[in-house]
């Protein structure tokens, strides 16, 4: 039996295994995909186990997407670009890094929900490995300019002296109401990476945007899927603006690596209604 699987430490708050499952299913692909809830002192032992002939690869999450760059043979350009794997492929009996976080962002945003990011004014909230993957992927896509809204503004400068040479304008601010301002005041997509908002995360009951700063004319996109609609989601439907949840890119880059995995055209539905079933939705 070919073996796929989901690698990160905790991993109770996961729901790929329920998608991906279902997708395999769909297909009468014989693998099943597993939860392998890695301590970070066992990581390196894993990869030296792994039974390289019924891999054919695996999901990556926090804490290891970084640290992977190391343990995998062979890294994508957008992987090494990004500085983070979250896919790995078993190609040819060699481990392929990849990133579909970017990738999976896109996707849903055009295919789901018709909103072509070129030339578009984008405010990215957080500079971590999400939003270097999608500032990394909207740079790709032509945008017209990139602000990036961060706590601590050092993180956020590196962020945009990386992506500098590749095209729009980009700045960096301090995620702060006076500095939000400006950028609001002509933007078209507005994209929280951060964990404000998660539920058991930090700041469960606040929204990164200050509510009545929310523009009714742009796209609002909060990659945090739990809850699904998070204090963003609901401040931005009071204000009447369109919204994204965190649900379709969370699918969405799933489907972009179980195509890697599996040369398939993933079945889009039915990893959607396994995601929303095992949300309890």
């Amino acid at each position: 039996m070919n073996r796929i699987g989901i690698l990160g430490y905790p991993l109770s708050h996961s729901i790929s295994p329920e998608f991906q499952q279902a997708a395999l299913d769909h297909h009468q692909i014989k693998a099943t995909f597993h939860r392998w809830e890695i301590k970070p002192d066992k990581l390196n032992a894993f990869f030296e186990t792994i039974e390289i002939v019924n891999f054919l690869g695996a999901s990556v999450t926090i804490p290891y997407k970084e640290k992977c760059l190391g343990l995998v043979d062979k890294i994508t350009d957008s992987a090494h670009l990004i500085g983070a794997v979250n896919c790995i492929v078993n190609q040819n009996n060699q481990l392929v890094g990849h990133n579909t976080d970017g990738s999976g962002f896109i996707r849903a945003l055009k295919t789901k929900h018709g909103f072509d990011p070129c030339g578009k004014n984008v405010l990215l909230i957080g500079a971590g490995g999400a939003a270097k993957a999608i500032a990394y992927s909207l740079v790709q896509e032509q945008i017209n300019t990139l602000t990036i809204a961060n706590r601590t503004v050092s993180r956020g400068d590196e962020l945009a002296q990386r992506l500098k040479l590749n095209g729009p304008k980009i700045n960096s601010i301090k995620l702060e109401r006076q500095t939000l301002i400006n950028p609001l005041s002509n933007v078209d997509l507005i994209v929280n990476t951060t964990s404000i908002g998660m539920k058991n995360g930090p700041d469960p009951e606040h929204s990164p945007v200050p509510p009545d700063l929310i523009p009714q004319n742009a796209l609002i996109n909060d990659i945090v899927y739990n809850p699904i609609e998070t204090p963003l989601i609901k401040a931005a439907k009071i204000r009447k603006a369109p919204t994204i949840g965190g649900l379709d890119m969370l699918v969405y880059q799933g489907i972009e690596a179980f195509e890697l995995w599996t040369k398939k055209d993933a079945p889009e539905n039915i990893m959607y209604d396994a995601a929303k079933k095992a949300l309890g939705l």
